[in-house]
């Protein structure tokens, strides 16, 4: 039987155990971190310098994916780990993912036989806690739960060296909160990894105020060594990517709930309108919708601002069991694949015909003059006299500007609708066919085929500022410009920590550097104006910014 682990998941209160670090335990040879067993020293003795010790083997506390997956990321670097898990089945079942994974590799040709064969001697499951007593790293994966990570932190105290660093992988919860019920809470870090851990880069090493100085740098080297990224940062819920990540997918719920835009046009603003791997709704129901739920509650406990209020249709689906991917429905059903969502198995609007002529209302520009040239390649007749009779008008949409003026202004407002271009006009880029209060449904369907003829990937949008992917995008780049602005993180560390661990191709700093700093505050303003909700209001940070002309790659990390 695998020791203590069942009593300290299975329940609350003391452990059984009555296994403790002694002096034995602090002599006994090191196994594991080299390929031949050979015993390694013990480098510290209990006054060590935690910053200067080398972490030559580690315990890795539950061995679910991702347990198995941060034990086999140790291991590839030629650490040894002690497995623990919470019984005997389990910690099969935890060997059995890591022997899966690493046979992926070689049958990708991505490791060989012999490769295999050498990580996996760096394993060694462990039948309690005892076999970690003499570990440099102990890193416990265990469900986000309080009192279940306090309890295994305890048992780590009782049983590790005095000097061994303890980790925690949580996502959302206090490290602080962990480290101050540890006997050596200078010691306790947050060492978290992304899933899958293996392929994933980034790792945040969170530190508290109880944290000695040099805990994190040695942490942060050995993330090196393992081939991640560290960024450093203090304890605050969700530190920098689920700070980010989560109220963004929350929103992009809220718009879904509010009937403001379909699932499939949330998620292709996102993926064709701004470039992200995955669609909000997409991404959530793979995340699980009951974990996004947890993550935000913790996360509005410590900040209080609607900004991380879960929406209501988040919790209705977690508590109808609608979690996602894993329980088959969430926001998508994956056993119905009928669900179009007006849109293709391509992400392609479900369209009728195009219109025959346009009227073609814009600023003058040059925007106008290539939906011009390009509706007219398409062999649609073009007009700009709004007198002339025509099958649509179009408006070409600016953001911060609504379509609705342009439109009573042509005296036919039910035949009109805006086409806003978040990129450039090019094959596959995104259109937002812009409804107004006045355009009739056969307008929309107009617009939509005209911008589907034209090649572009089409979405309907309200006409309100930001339309659809800047309403989405702009309030999560005010987010992140607040994080810098509070000091807590900088442009470089918040676009790595985006771009390794979330999969963005550009961090949220990047993307307002592209866009420019100016027209991210003028969205923001309007978007505040029209809605007065406080997470929509521009942070002077930004301000600043855009008044000065100063890109965000400049600064690496400008405070309050």
């Amino acid at each position: 039987m695998v020791e203590c682990l069942t009593s300290v998941w299975a329940r609350h209160g003391r452990l059984t155990s009555e296994v403790t670090y002694t002096e034995s335990h602090r002599n006994m040879p090191r196994y594991g971190a080299t390929d031949t067993g050979q015993a390694l020293p013990r480098r510290c003795g209990r006054d060590c310098n935690l910053a200067a010790m080398e972490i030559r083997e580690v315990a890795v506390v539950g061995l679910g994916t991702m347990g198995a997956g941060i034990a086999e990321v140790f291991a590839r670097a030629g650490i040894g780990v002690v497995a623990l898990e919470i019984d005997a089945a389990a910690l099969n079942r935890g060997v059995g993912i890591l022997d899966a994974s690493l046979s992926r590799a070689v049958t990708k040709g991505r490791l060989t036989a012999a490769e295999q064969a050498q990580i996996r001697s760096r394993v060694r499951p462990a039948a309690g806690f005892s076999e970690a007593a003499a570990v440099d790293l102990a890193i416990e994966v265990v469900p986000e739960r309080m009192e279940i990570k306090r309890e295994i932190f305890a048992e780590l105290d009782r049983v590790c060296s005095p000097d061994a660093i303890l980790a925690t992988n949580t996502s959302s919860l206090s490290v602080t909160a962990i480290a101050a019920e540890s006997k050596y809470p200078g010691r306790v870090v947050g060492m978290h990894f992304f899933n899958p851990a293996p392929v994933m880069r980034l790792v945040e090493v969170v530190s508290t105020v109880l944290t000695t100085d040099g805990v994190a740098a040695t942490v942060s080297d050995l993330a090196r060594r393992l081939g991640k990224t560290p960024v450093q940062v203090s304890d605050r819920a969700g530190f920098i990517a689920n700070a980010l990540l989560l109220p963004y997918l929350n929103h992009a719920l809220h718009l879904l709930a509010t009937g403001y835009a379909s699932r499939a046009d949330i998620d292709l603003a996102a993926t064709v309108g701004i470039g992200l791997p995955m669609g909000p709704l997409a991404l959530l129901d793979l995340i699980g919708l009951d974990t996004a739920l947890s993550i935000m509650e913790v996360m509005h406990g410590e900040f209080g601002l609607p900004r991380y209020m879960a929406t209501p249709l988040l919790r209705r689906l977690a508590d109808a069991g609608r979690t996602g991917r894993k329980a088959g429905r969430g926001i998508y059903d994956y056993g119905d694949s009928s669900a179009s969502d007006n849109h293709d198995q391509g992400g392609n609007a479900l369209v009728s015909a195009a219109p025959d002529t346009v009227t073609l209302i814009g600023a003058g520009d040059d925007v106008e003059a290539e939906l011009a040239s390009a509706m007219a390649s398409a062999g649609i007749n073009v007009t700009r006299n709004a007198a002339h009779p025509t099958d649509l008008i179009v408006i070409a949409a600016e953001a911060g500007r609504p379509v609705l003026p342009a439109a009573l202004a042509a005296g036919r407002p039910e035949q009109a609708v805006g086409l806003h271009l978040a990129g450039k006009l090019a094959p596959g880029s995104l259109a937002e066919v812009v409804q107004t209060s006045l355009s009739s449904a056969d307008a929309v369907e107009a617009g939509t085929a005209l911008a589907a003829k034209l090649g572009l990937a089409t979405v309907r949008a309200p006409d309100r500022p930001g339309f659809l992917a800047g309403t989405l995008l702009y309030a999560h780049l005010a987010d992140a410009v607040r994080m810098c602005q509070d000091g807590y993180a900088g442009p470089t560390d918040v676009d790595t920590a985006m771009k390794l661990g979330c999969g963005y191709p550009r961090g949220p700093f990047e993307l307002i550097d592209a866009a420019g700093a100016a027209s991210v505050l003028t969205g923001l303003e309007a978007m505040h104006e029209a809605y007065g909700y406080p997470e929509f209001a521009p942070p002077p940070l930004l301000a600043e910014h855009a008044a000065a002309g100063i890109a965000f790659a400049a600064s690496p990390r400008p405070g309050r």
